[in-house]
């Protein structure tokens, strides 16, 4: 009111407005503030949502069919153009330690056509087959520097001839096949072993063997039987019928008394020492039947 008692009313049309505005936040904007000074929501907002946003671009974009073969085939033929530089090709194979039918049987079985990049060799693929080969102990494959495949081969040394189910075969002395054997005339020079399970105990078919050194000129073999014992198989048709156990001191007295009465050297067949408390002989049919006859007994020759 003016100072004659009249109403003056504000020129300005906002004063009432203003007056009536409250100056506190809204309760949507406290809550926004607040949630704005939460590290996580800051860090959403900052980093997930255009990290979400650039995936989903690209997701979009690779989701075509036809980019994905480009850029497929783009890889593939930047990585062929690596693998195909001369640094990286095998062009030479070199074998040692292999005689040269092992040599010829291993570059037979290599499943590789040189040359080739070495990225494209799984040399532990090719070590498998290199080593199912009978005659192969160990082997060590490796790409050397120059674009050479170096195979390292440790071969079996055959010990014996096994005459088996399946023929001749040579075992090393562990009793592993090492190759066939066409006739026993091809390695005269090994001992010839034989039975049914004869191959499982090699070790002591040499070591027996070994015992027997003063009597080897006359040695033709050692037979395993009933994959129990052996027996120890002489020229003229004799043979040394060892135990089960401790054959070792039981050939020994065979040997012993071979020394000291020449006994293998008399008309002897069997020497059946399976029971070293008791062994036996059995003569031969000519010296059966004189001493029958010495002893005055009428023998029937039919």
């Amino acid at each position: 009111m003016d100072g004659g008692g009249r109403v003056v009313r504000s020129l300005n049309p906002f004063s009432k407005r203003q007056s009536n505005c409250d100056p506190a936040p809204s309760r949507w904007s406290y809550r926004m503030e607040r949630l704005w000074l939460t590290p996580a929501f800051r860090k959403i907002v900052r980093v997930g949502m255009p990290s979400f946003l650039v995936i989903a671009s690209l997701g979009v974009y690779f989701s075509d069919s036809d980019r994905q073969q480009a850029i497929a085939d783009k890889y593939a033929e930047i990585r062929r153009s690596v693998e195909e530089r001369p640094e990286f090709m095998v062009k030479l194979m070199a074998i040692d330690g292999a005689s040269a039918g092992l040599n010829s049987a291993i570059r037979e079985v290599m499943p590789v056509d040189l040359p080739l990049s070495s990225f494209d060799l799984d040399l532990e693929a090719m070590r498998k087959q290199v080593e199912s080969l009978d005659a192969v102990k160990r082997v060590e494959i490796r790409v050397r520097a120059g674009g050479l495949l170096q195979i390292n081969v440790e071969e079996r040394v055959p010990a014996v001839v096994w005459r088996g189910p399946d023929g001749l075969e040579l075992l090393d002395v562990g009793g592993h096949r090492v190759s066939a054997l066409q006739s026993r005339a091809a390695r005269p020079d090994l001992p010839l072993i034989a039975g049914e399970g004869a191959n499982a105990t090699v070790a002591e078919a040499l070591a027996l063997l070994e015992r027997a050194a003063p009597i080897r000129d006359r040695v033709i073999g050692i037979v395993r039987i009933s994959e129990r014992r052996w027996d120890l198989v002489l020229d003229r048709a004799q043979r040394i019928m060892l135990p089960p156990e401790q054959p070792m001191p039981a050939l020994d007295r065979v040997l012993a008394l071979n020394e000291a009465q020449d006994l293998l050297k008399r008309d002897v067949t069997h020497i059946d020492i399976r029971n070293p408390d008791r062994p036996t002989l059995r003569m031969t049919s000519d010296a059966l039947a004189s001493m029958r006859e010495m002893q005055g007994i009428k023998v029937n020759n039919n």
